[in-house]
């Protein structure tokens, strides 16, 4: 048994493996402690705004048939069911609306570091976990889904992979693997789970959210195997057919991770102000410029969107995005949020309901807009901090020319969000949902966390009417 526990491990897993092992709540900065705090409460606020979204439902009709009082609760609800399949049907639920977390930074991966939250509440509750445990498993499986996104980019494959890896080793920590069980769990996550990036190519499907659902699942199955006794395969990352060669295609190391002076990735993630793609948020925050000065919608002649290369080949370019048949590919098209900001004034979840989408003044506006790339706005894209810049020139048939600008100090998605913002995003998200006094009562417990001496008391207080 130790001679095969030795021979399973490489260079990475042994290093995700001891990181693990070391982090603690103790070792954490205030700031990260916070951090971890405000994407708690946005991840879940998320999840309730997108509670009636159609992948959701069947996901939590799936779970009613695998009830189990020992796993954990789907939030929103009464129903405990496998602490796996909660972590799917959350995590699905979580990342429906477009509203959570996400990631750039110059080279890296990128995604939505955010995916790991629900698997780890979900393992969290299942432990009976404190709030300070919850939190360092929250900010651990932050700091490996987004070093992983900084060190390998992984053409091709779904960045929900990196969230199986980080829900793995957070779920292994709350679970209380030892160092050999953590290493197995690791293993099980990395090799059988490799998503393909088509689930966010071309038309889009519900599944674009479901691949997340299914890669925190992933990572907490490989965790609960590991603490039955299940023996991962040797040599994940580093082997012959292992993950560097054949879907990160580099071999790479993990020498700088948080703690001792380095800070934690966590505080890096952007919190978004509109409830869309992320790539789509500074057409949107321009669209509200112009459509302020707007007096007649029908007047329009045309509108040019001017926006950074990674924005015009991913959201703007294709005919589905002109023509977006579902929510999911709506959601992640230029020219459709610009004209719907354009109607309406800004964007939300309501956006991009069927009604919203079958509406013939806005399908006759969409023909209207063209996207182009703009070399300076591609250059600002590409530096480190990132400024997301567009611009929106809108003619009217009379020759007036209205503008709107977004980026930088014109507002970016990557500009700090204040408590009192992360606090007002929540509520709207939640308070049609919960009430206003519930929705208090929550926020109390959430921005306290570190002293909720058991986390199965967050899941309950989400159920409406109670």
């Amino acid at each position: 048994m130790a001679d095969s526990v030795n021979k399973a491990v490489d260079g990475i897993q042994e290093r995700l493996t001891s990181y693990a092992c070391a982090l603690s709540y103790d070792r954490l900065p205030a700031e990260t402690i916070h951090a971890a705090k405000v994407r708690v409460i946005d991840t879940l606020g998320a999840l309730i705004g997108g509670f009636s979204g159609e992948p959701c439902r069947i996901a939590r009709a799936l779970a009613e048939e695998l009830p189990n009082p020992a796993g954990a609760t789907i939030v929103g609800t009464r129903l405990k069911t496998t602490t796996d399949m909660a972590a799917f049907v959350n995590g699905t639920t979580a990342r429906y609306v477009e509203s959570n977390d996400v990631y750039h930074h110059p080279g890296s991966k990128g995604g939505h570091p955010s995916d790991v939250l629900m698997p780890v509440l979900a393992v969290a509750e299942h432990s009976k976990s404190h709030g300070r445990e919850l939190i360092a498993a929250v900010v651990l499986g932050y700091e490996i889904y987004l070093r992983l996104s900084d060190a390998a980019q992984a053409p091709g494959f779904d960045a929900a992979n990196l969230c199986c890896v980080g829900s793995a080793v957070a779920a292994g920590r709350l679970l209380g693997l030892t160092p050999a069980e953590l290493s197995h769990a690791i293993a099980m996550a990395v090799v059988p789970n490799n998503a393909l990036n088509q689930s966010r190519t071309g038309r889009l499907s519900m599944w674009k959210a479901v691949a997340a659902g299914q890669a925190g699942r992933a990572g907490v199955f490989a965790a609960l195997l590991a603490r039955a006794g299940m023996q991962g395969p040797h040599m994940p990352f580093e082997g012959k057919a292992g993950w560097c060669d054949h879907v990160a295609r580099k071999h790479f190391t993990l020498d700088t991770m948080g703690g001792n002076g380095t800070p934690f990735k966590i505080g890096d993630t952007l919190i978004k102000q509109r409830t869309a793609c992320a790539t789509t948020i500074s057409s949107i925050l321009a669209a509200e410029k112009v459509s302020a000065s707007l007096t007649d919608i029908d007047a329009i002649d045309r509108v040019t969107v001017e926006v950074y290369e990674r924005a015009k080949v991913g959201m703007g370019t294709g005919e589905h995005h002109w023509h977006p048949d579902s929510r999911e590919t709506a959601d992640h098209s230029i020219p459709y949020v610009v004209a719907a900001t354009l109607m309406d004034g800004t964007i939300t979840p309501r956006s991009f309901d069927d009604e919203h989408l079958r509406r013939t003044t806005l399908r006759a506006l969409l023909p209207k807009i063209e996207v182009v790339a703009n070399a300076e706005f591609s250059a600002a894209y590409e530096r480190w901090p990132v400024v997301h810049r567009t611009r929106i020139t809108a003619m009217t048939r009379d020759g007036k020319q209205v503008v709107g600008e977004s980026g930088g100090d014109k507002g970016d998605l990557s500009e700090h969000k204040s408590d009192a913002q992360i606090t007002a995003k929540f509520r709207g998200l939640t308070a049609e949902f919960l009430g206003a006094t519930r929705v208090d009562s929550i926020l109390d417990r959430l921005w306290t966390l570190e002293t909720l001496p058991d986390v199965t008391a967050i899941p309950p207080a989400f159920v409406p009417g109670d």
